[in-house]
């Protein structure tokens, strides 16, 4: 809508990816209205809902890594103060949404940690009364859980673990360092020294983004395929 584009439709493997999801949640809900038993009916519709939640997570994620692209195309110069004021308005979208899709990365992986530590009974609080996906993953490797799912996960981690180190150092710095005291003091030292200030590196930041998606995009369908079939069979 904000590019004058038609609508976005899922293609290839993010369609895959969805459709994998899309059958899950069916699946939980029809476990759920069969099952006689109270705690075990909540249990599923909640695993439903949580898949629900991921499926909108992964497409504000694409949304915001498709606006940050498309603003940082509209930026021509390399230093602020050579920005003309319709190109700093587009770094300021930019930045926001490209802000926005790293800091979703991290969130929807923890939330697919959620609903697989509880869906395959990994006990993963055991190890780390709050964990990410990370931990989770580390608790299917380092106890052999699961392993035809395991595999692929960490195969895909390690396969993208240098973009996904920056993505989290930049996830980080923006959660816990960059503080309004920070700002201020970095905004008073340039004012007095006059320091250029040179643009982040836009491309190489939305290169990590792309690696990023196509983690998330392959891991979710490993996960919910697995969860797909570890139901049919069981239900």
């Amino acid at each position: 809508m904000l590019f004058g584009d038609p609508p976005r439709e899922w293609t290839g493997g993010s369609l895959v990816t969805v459709q994998a999801i899309d059958r899950f949640i069916k699946l939980t809900y029809a476990v759920s209205y069969r099952s006689k038993n109270e705690h075990r009916k909540q249990a599923y519709q909640k695993y439903g809902i949580w898949a629900e939640g991921l499926l909108r997570s992964l497409d504000e994620l694409e949304q915001s890594r498709y606006a940050a692209n498309r603003y940082a195309a509209l930026i021509h110069h390399r230093r602020i103060e050579e920005l003309t004021p319709a190109e700093r308005l587009n770094y300021e979208r930019h930045v926001y949404f490209d802000k926005n899709a790293y800091i979703r990365v991290f969130a929807l992986l923890d939330k697919l940690g959620t609903l697989l530590n509880e869906l395959l009974e990994l006990k993963t609080e055991r190890m780390k009364p709050r964990f990410s996906y990370f931990t989770v993953l580390r608790n299917m490797r380092s106890n052999h859980l699961h392993p035809e799912l395991m595999k692929p996960l960490d195969e895909l981690k390690e396969r993208h673990r240098a973009p996904f180190g920056r993505l989290r150092n930049r996830r980080n710095t923006e959660i816990h360092y960059m503080n309004a005291e920070l700002q201020d003091d970095l905004r008073m030292t340039l004012e007095r020294h006059s320091v250029s200030r040179r643009l982040e590196d836009l491309q190489g930041n939305l290169a990590d983004l792309d690696c990023a998606w196509e983690m998330i995009e392959a891991t979710l369908g490993y996960s919910f395929r697995f969860a797909c079939k570890r139901l049919e069979r069981r239900h």
